[in-house]
C-alpha cells in the first residue's frame, strides 16, 4: 500500500509538471506563429509602385462625422497587401473643384496584416483641393496611388519608447506606427501619445485609440488635449504645453524618440518645447 501511495504521488507530480510544460509549449508556439505571421506579411510583395500611379477601387465608404469619412480601397486579390513600410505614406492623385490635378500625401490606418484592402480616414476641409476629390468619390470610383514615400524607417527595438505629439489629421501616421508595435507580440516598445484637437468632435480614430489603450495597458497610453473642451472634460485644455510633454512622454534619453505630426504652427511650437526640455535633434522626428 505504501508503494502504491508513493507511486500515485509521483505520478500526480509528473502529470502536474507535464501540464505546465505543455502550457508553456503552447504559449511559445502561439508567439512563434504570431511572429511568423508578421514576418511573412511584411515580406509579401506589395501592390505599390514608387514611380508610377496605380488605380485602386473604392469598395466601401463610411461617414464618421459631418466632414470625416473612412474610405476602403480593394487590392487585386483577397490576400494582396499594400506593401507600405511602417510609418511611411502614399501619394494620392485627384482633381480639385475646377478640374485641376492635385497630389497629396496620406497615411493609411491599415497595416499589411490587413490583407485584401487598405483604408484612409480623411478629414475633408471646405477649401481643400484634395478634400473635394474625396468628397465626390463614390463606391466603384478609383483612386490613383503611388508609393511608398517617407523618411521614417522603423525596426523593432530601435528605441525603448516613443513619445508621440499629434494634432488633427496628424494622428494617422501615429496610429499606424502604434498599431504595428502593439499588435506584434515580439515588439516591447512603449508608446505614449498626446493628441490635440480643437473640439471633441474633431478627434479622429478615438474609438480605435481608446481600444488600444484598453487592450494594451502599460504598453500604450493616450492623453487628449482640446482647445475648446466640453463640460466635465477630464483631459488637457488649451494647447500642448511643456508640462504636458514632461508628464505624458518619456524623458530625454538615447533610447527614446519623440514623433510629431500636425499643422505647421503646432509642429513649430512642439519643436521649440522639445528643444527647451532637452530633447536632441536625434531624439525628434517630424512626419
Amino acid at each position: 500500500m505504501l508503494y502504491r501511495s508513493t507511486r500515485d504521488r509521483v505520478h500526480g507530480v509528473f502529470q502536474a509538471h507535464a501540464s505546465e510544460i505543455i502550457g508553456v509549449a503552447i504559449a511559445v508556439a502561439a508567439v512563434a506563429i504570431a511572429a511568423t505571421y508578421f514576418y511573412h506579411s511584411k515580406k509579401r510583395k506589395g501592390c505599390l509602385d514608387p514611380d508610377n500611379f496605380k488605380e485602386f477601387e473604392l469598395v466601401e465608404r463610411k461617414q464618421l462625422s459631418h466632414n470625416v469619412a473612412k474610405f476602403r480601397f480593394g487590392l487585386p486579390t483577397p490576400t494582396s497587401v499594400l506593401g507600405l513600410p511602417i510609418g511611411q505614406h502614399i501619394s494620392c492623385r485627384g482633381k480639385d473643384s475646377v478640374g485641376e490635378e492635385v497630389v497629396k500625401p496620406y497615411t493609411p490606418t491599415t497595416l499589411d496584416s490587413d490583407v485584401g484592402y487598405f483604408e484612409l480616414v480623411i478629414k475633408m476641409y471646405p477649401q481643400g483641393r484634395m478634400s473635394h476629390h474625396f468628397r465626390e468619390m463614390k463606391v466603384g470610383d478609383h483612386l490613383s496611388v503611388k508609393g511608398p514615400k517617407g523618411r521614417f524607417k522603423y525596426q523593432i527595438g530601435q528605441v525603448r519608447a516613443f513619445g508621440m505629439l499629434a494634432g488633427g489629421s496628424g494622428i494617422t501616421p501615429m496610429f499606424q506606427v502604434a498599431r504595428a508595435i502593439l499588435e506584434n507580440p515580439m515588439d516591447k516598445t512603449m508608446v505614449h501619445l498626446i493628441y490635440a484637437n480643437v473640439t471633441h468632435e474633431d478627434i479622429l480614430l478615438k474609438e480605435e485609440l481608446d481600444t488600444l489603450a484598453l487592450n494594451y495597458p502599460g504598453h500604450f497610453s493616450v492623453y487628449y488635449v482640446l482647445n475648446q473642451p466640453p463640460e466635465n472634460w477630464n483631459g488637457g485644455t488649451g494647447f500642448v504645453s511643456k508640462e504636458m510633454i514632461k508628464l505624458h512622454c518619456p524623458p530625454p534619453a538615447e533610447d527614446i524618440q519623440i514623433l510629431r505630426c500636425g499643422p505647421p504652427p503646432m509642429n513649430k511650437a512642439m519643436a521649440a518645447h522639445l528643444d527647451d526640455l532637452g530633447y536632441t535633434k536625434e531624439m525628434q522626428f517630424q512626419f
